[in-house]
């Protein structure tokens, strides 16, 4: 598969208004591709965003050139030399957003016109991408040039990069393809963000061979691992808790409440606060995930499918709001694949409500007296306390196996182990004891 990987080299200082015009002039194009889409709907709606589909029609519209000297909508007239790829790359920021409003009008009128309409699209925050030899050209490891809007005309610029940050693109991508960066701002500094490809193998070991890295996220605990074997057998196990980064957290969501409490509805610098905060607590999540994977030398790393869509409700619904599960899973999706490691996902109903030795539900919280409230522990039907957590994890790799190990056979061999063990013919009530009575089962 291909990996790809994202960079930010920030840009030598004193060409701020610059980039700042050539942003705006760019902008300015894709809104000129959009109203020419929501004029001519009929012929975009079912277009294709290729070079063949959206872009062919576009600039039979738009572009003048030898075989049409007249067109509809006349886009040199406005846009003076204005740089052909970077032209097609407005044309298909365009067609996107058109494309997505158009997607949302249609489930509106399906749904009876109930709430707003979608708004007409914008531009909003697009971003240039810097083509090679159009607009981007690497004079040497630490200057390029950029073809910018200068002087009411496009012209090129010589421009440095920070020696730092090119010095760690050289050391760590040296062997991958290198892809077209976008000129991009980030508070008062602007950089370019290039991207880069590379393929990887990914490990295609047997299942009775394979070792997995199952995964419990949470929001009192940032997560809980446990490295299991095919048979159910559990390797390792470990847990993240960062007090440190929840405390910040909760504490940041509680002036947030206190002052929404009076009245102060508008809190841009807490929120950018709270959400730096929040993306920290994932970024370091994902990295302890990835460092498990490598010390333990799994094969695949195993994660709940959660449905965080609805609405919140409770006590903890704002803490909901902003937990990153989803990003969690995709960081940890690209730091895997680069060690040829593969991603899954299981059923997460009923992982931490059922105990993994088959005893079956759990008392968690105030449902038993002997966890003085704490939801991180539960306690078993038959009297034993373990940390809720890693009971979860537990089920979660056993659920994994079981799937796998089912999936290949024939359907009248399966349906033989499911009459030996009939507790794995459901997958959302499984548990490690189901796992290891298959695994027996197997063996026999």
């Amino acid at each position: 598969m291909i990996v790809v990987t994202s960079y930010s080299v920030r840009l030598s200082k004193g060409y701020a208004r610059i980039f700042a015009d050539t942003v705006r002039k760019y902008r300015e194009a894709v809104d000129f591709f959009i109203g020419v889409m929501m004029e001519r709907q009929d012929l975009f709606v079912t277009c294709k965003g290729t070079l063949n589909g959206c872009i062919a029609v576009c600039e039979h519209l738009c572009v003048i050139s030898k075989n049409r000297p007249t067109v509809p909508y006349d886009f040199s007239a406005s846009f003076y030399k204005f740089p052909s790829y970077l032209r097609r790359s407005a044309i298909m920021d365009a067609f996107g957003l058109f494309s997505s409003w158009h997607s949302n009008r249609q489930n509106w009128e399906q749904n009876g016109r109930r709430g707003k309409e979608p708004g007409r699209p914008q531009a909003g925050f697009k971003y240039p991408a810097m083509y090679r030899d159009n607009t981007f050209v690497r004079i040497d490891d630490y200057t390029v040039e950029l073809k910018v809007w200068i002087r009411n005309t496009w012209d090129w610029i010589t421009v440095g990069l920070r020696k730092t940050d090119a010095d760690y693109i050289l050391r760590r991508c040296a062997t991958r393809k290198e892809c077209a960066p976008v000129l991009c701002r980030r508070g008062r500094n602007w950089s370019l963000d290039f991207a880069f490809e590379e393929k990887k193998e990914l490990i295609d070991t047997l299942v009775e061979k394979r070792r997995i890295v199952a995964v419990d996220l949470g929001m009192n605990n940032a997560c809980t691992c446990c490295v299991m074997e095919s048979d159910g057998t559990v390797v390792g196990r470990s847990f993240l808790k960062l007090p440190a980064e929840y405390d910040c957290l909760n504490h940041l969501l509680g002036r947030i409440r206190g002052l929404n409490s009076q009245k102060v509805r508008h809190t841009p610098r807490l929120w950018a606060r709270t959400v730096g905060v929040d993306r920290h607590i994932a970024e370091l999540t994902a990295r302890f995930i990835a460092d498990m994977f490598v010390e333990y030398s799994a094969d695949c790393v195993v994660l709940e499918a959660l449905n965080l869509q609805g609405r919140k409700k409770g006590g903890k619904k704002q803490r909901l709001h902003m937990w990153k599960a989803k990003a969690v899973l995709s960081m940890v999706a690209g730091k895997v694949h680069r060690w040829g490691g593969r991603i899954s996902t299981v059923c997460a109903w009923n992982t931490s409500r059922l105990a993994f030795d088959g005893s079956g539900r759990v008392k968690r919280g105030k449902e038993s007296e002997r966890t003085d409230g704490n939801y991180s522990m539960c306690e078993f039907s038959t009297g034993k306390m373990y940390h809720c957590d890693l009971n979860a994890s537990y089920n979660i790799g056993a659920r994994y196996f079981i799937r796998e190990l089912l999936n290949p056979l024939s359907e009248k061999r399966r349906l033989q182990l499911e009459a030996k063990v009939p507790s794995v013919s459901k997958r959302s009530t499984c548990t490690l004891s189901d796992l290891r009575s298959l695994w027996a089962a197997l063996a026999s």
